[in-house]
């Protein structure tokens, strides 16, 4: 799969360089450090998950296309932080032609870039890294007029592996699709298990546990659980407040599968039952949602489905009272954004909001198979609202899926997350499987 992947984005190089740094450790407190993620795009092309590590891609050397620069074995530091690869298992187990300590980076990359004069790297969060680049172009600049070879030009490598990212091929979709499987799996578990009383944080772990037992190692965002008021603050993932009586619940929260994450959101009521109240709201947002469901095919363009959601949602929010007026000036001076005020999609794959333009020069870009994109249309309706009857306040409903662009049509990727008000109604009848200590 990796190695399909560098011949690929070499292929669309052609000459030149490219550099990518993994990501940088992160501290959290005192000497304790985030639980470590690799760069996406870094592991995209490597497979390789330590941090302090670096590659480089050169198309056009004789002998070493691909090169690895990672920590060296280190028994001591091992037996506290965990194995290392080491230089020989870069070459032996993520198929580096050639491997490096990091230690040696600043002799052996200017021997390695020495004839290159394009060098593909994108400036990013890693701040050491990028002021080394920097320096590198900046010796190899002073050295061109008596060499007459050094780097003359920068180039955000993004734009040939975003578009590969974006583009899914049959290895991607095999952990996408397993990711998505999980994820609306453990929001079919968290509806069984909602009872008023709870806590939102015992259903956020309830979820977390079904990743991590399905093989996830972590939530592919941070997982948000807004019960009453809560549903209506768009990112609320404090996950604080005991639900109670006559909530609803608004779940978004997705698993990380193989470094490709889910993205589900579910609104529920707290006790099993729709008041009559929620279910307009949320009926009107899920018709929202089929019907932009729908609309994705190849062709077809986010806009194009925002659009049409930015219609329906309008269209019925005048007719619960929610906006009054015509529904053409309503859309044209956006008041629909009081209620709705996020876009219907955006991409998905290794990343949460994952890689990949959304436009192609001054247009939209078409949907093409191969593309995951979000569909999650919404209405937040806060509370202590004059404009709005008393029976919407703190009403907050999102419904999102993970749909896949198919060369006729679409795949609905999370349909294991029950959505009609049917079926999660019964599905809130039923016992919940628990996790037993």
């Amino acid at each position: 799969m990796f190695s399909g992947r560098r011949e690929k984005f070499m292929q669309q190089m052609r000459s030149g360089a490219a550099i990518f740094c993994s990501a940088p450790v992160s501290n959290r407190n005192g000497d304790v450090e985030y639980e470590y993620r690799q760069d996406s795009d870094f592991y995209y092309l490597t497979g390789f998950d330590e941090p302090e590590s670096v590659a480089v891609f050169l198309p056009e050397h004789k002998e070493h296309k691909y090169v690895l620069f990672v920590r060296k074995k280190d028994k001591e530091k091992e037996t506290w932080t965990g194995r290392r690869a080491g230089v020989e298992g870069a070459v032996e187990k993520f198929g580096a032609a050639k491997a490096f300590a990091i230690d040696e980076i600043d002799k052996e990359l200017p021997e390695l870039l020495k004839n290159i004069d394009i060098l593909y790297f994108r400036f990013g969060r890693n701040e050491e890294f990028n002021l080394r680049v920097i320096k590198l172009v900046q010796h190899s600049q002073l050295m061109r007029p008596r060499t007459g070879k050094g780097i003359t030009s920068i180039v955000d490598p993004s734009s040939i592996l975003h578009e590969m990212r974006l583009i899914k091929n049959a290895d991607d979709l095999t952990l996408a699709r397993r990711a998505a499987q999980i994820s609306g799996e453990a929001h079919r578990t968290a509806m069984q298990a909602c009872r008023p009383g709870m806590w939102e944080y015992e259903l956020e772990a309830l979820i977390e546990y079904h990743f991590r037992k399905n093989g996830c190692l972590s939530p592919g965002y941070p997982t948000i659980v807004g019960s009453g008021a809560n549903a209506t603050i768009l990112h609320y993932n404090t996950n604080t407040d005991q639900i109670k009586d006559g909530d609803l619940v608004l779940i978004d929260a997705g698993a990380e599968f193989g470094f490709y994450s889910g993205d589900v959101t579910r609104t529920f009521p707290a006790n099993g039952k729709f008041t009559d109240a929620q279910r307009d709201v949320y009926q009107l947002v899920l018709d929202a949602q089929m019907a932009a469901i729908a609309m994705v095919m190849p062709g077809a363009t986010a806009n194009d489905v925002h659009d049409h959601v930015v219609e329906i949602l309008t269209e019925g929010m005048v007719r619960l009272g929610l906006l009054q007026g015509d529904i053409k000036e309503l859309i044209k001076e956006g008041k629909y954004k009081k209620f709705y005020m996020h876009r219907t999609s955006h991409w998905l794959g290794m990343d949460v909001h994952d890689a990949g333009m959304y436009q192609a020069g001054d247009k939209a870009r078409s949907l093409m198979p191969g593309m995951i994109l979000t569909v999650e249309p919404g209405l937040y309706i806060s509370g202590n609202d004059p404009e709005v009857d008393q029976k919407y306040w703190d009403i907050g409903v999102r419904i999102e899926d993970d749909v896949l662009v198919t060369e006729n049509g679409h795949e609905v990727l999370t349909t294991a997350a029950p959505k009609s008000v049917d079926d999660i109604e019964a599905t809130m009848r039923q016992p919940a499987t628990l996790p037993s200590y």
